[in-house]
């Protein structure tokens, strides 16, 4: 056990690699200059919704992506590409495109959508219909797993993110004229923003069909993902486990855990340079995400348990913020998931949506937290931190432990 006194007095060992498993800075456009002058060495990018697909894979293309293997360059960007659930109901699923009358208006079309992936309601019919008129046209479910798959393509290391469940979350009003004259032009729209809360919710029939979606998408092109989860572990959970059922792992001794993860890095080794040319062929697809990584994680350690049992054939982690985890009530029933985690299964994040120096305490500030919980030296919980990301993000395997 560290002595807290001396490792909170300690400099902070930026020197070892500190990665952010998750941010948005791109909810700030002018801050994204600041990032190649961080301590942070790697943020893991997240787009949201319409407004930042392209922001993301802007900033990685003019930033530079992370490569652990390259030594060169100054890439700091892992860019991640998906539809986060507060934004799930502008897409529309196969099942209500099939359902769509050819003879129905682009207008009726678009009523009709949000009646179905909604619920609430302002009172009556027209107040609904004059709600739903203000929000966007619904983009279909088979276009934006097209567009994903070729930014995916063009970022050899990009994850599928954030994607998720939130059975908390409100659809935000219009924009009220007022409300325009004080908006913060330096944000990137599409976002909350302060907006007083309708009350409308996305159903959770909805969002699950669209993370399900991103999640397949994740296993086909051999992927990590981000997820997002408010009040709904027990329904992200289904939804894993309808990925995983008949893929189920086998309970391996130490001797066989071994041989499998030399197997695995082998044939992964050999299927990203089959003719010796250097160039990544196309990995054999998996019908689930070979990598998870839960963001900002809340929920119980029954919880982490089943995320983690042995015959789970996704690698799951659990990643942690000083932002949602570490402040208000529920900082102890935090501490207790933490304390039961594998050290190799933790990630740490800020989950802020400016870079600079702001993000670079909190992760600091994180990092120190939790290898105060898990007993950690500040420098070895650094390093385990580190390795953690870099398995997370670009490892088959399973680790053992």
């Amino acid at each position: 056990m560290a002595d807290k006194t001396v490792e909170n007095n300690l400099p902070f060992p930026w020197n070892l690699g500190v990665f952010d498993a998750h941010c948005h800075p791109t909810d700030t456009m002018t801050s994204i200059s600041d990032i190649p002058h961080m301590n942070a060495t790697a943020l893991t990018v997240m787009s949201t919704r319409g407004e930042d697909q392209e922001l993301v894979d802007e900033v990685a293309k003019r930033l530079g992506d992370y490569h652990q293997e390259l030594k060169q360059g100054n890439g700091k960007i892992v860019p991640c590409f998906g539809w986060h659930p507060w934004f799930a109901h502008q897409i529309r699923v196969e099942a209500d495109e099939e359902a769509t009358s050819k003879t129905e208006t682009t207008e009726a079309i678009k009523i009709q959508h949000y009646r179905n992936a909604l619920t609430g309601s302002m009172g009556n019919e027209e107040e609904d219909n004059h709600f739903f008129n203000t929000l966007p046209t619904p983009k279909p479910l088979s276009v934006l797993l097209e567009e994903t798959k070729t930014r995916l393509s063009a970022h050899p290391n990009a994850l599928v993110g954030e994607v998720g469940l939130d059975k908390a979350f409100r659809l935000p009003m219009p924009w009220q004229e007022e409300e325009l004259e004080f908006r913060d032009a330096g944000l990137t729209s599409g976002s909350r923003e302060g907006r007083k809360l309708s009350p409308y919710r996305v159903t959770i029939a909805h969002q699950k069909a669209l993370l399900k979606a991103q999640l397949q998408l994740a296993g086909q092109l051999r992927r990590a993902v981000s997820v997002h989860s408010v009040q709904g572990h027990g329904a992200v959970l289904e939804v894993f486990q309808e990925l995983w059922k008949g893929h189920e792992r086998k309970v391996e001794s130490s001797r066989q855990r071994k041989k499998r993860v030399d197997e695995e890095k082998i044939e992964r080794e050999a299927e990203q340079d089959v003719d010796g040319s250097g160039q990544e062929t196309e990995l054999t697809p998996l019908p689930y995400p070979p990598r998870i990584c839960m963001h900002s994680y809340s929920g119980s350690p029954e919880a982490v348990r089943q995320l983690l049992r042995p015959s789970v054939p996704s690698d799951v982690y659990f990643s942690f913020s000083t932002v949602i985890n570490f402040t208000g009530p529920s900082v102890k029933w935090v501490q207790t998931s933490l304390e039961s985690l594998p050290d190799e299964r933790i990630l740490i994040e800020s989950d802020l949506h400016t870079a600079g120096k702001r993000m670079d305490d909190l992760l600091e500030e994180v990092v120190r937290t939790v290898c105060r919980v898990k007993g950690w030296s500040l420098e070895d919980g650094t390093r385990i931190l580190a390795e953690n990301w870099r398995r997370c993000i670009y490892t088959v395997a399973t680790p053992e432990y």
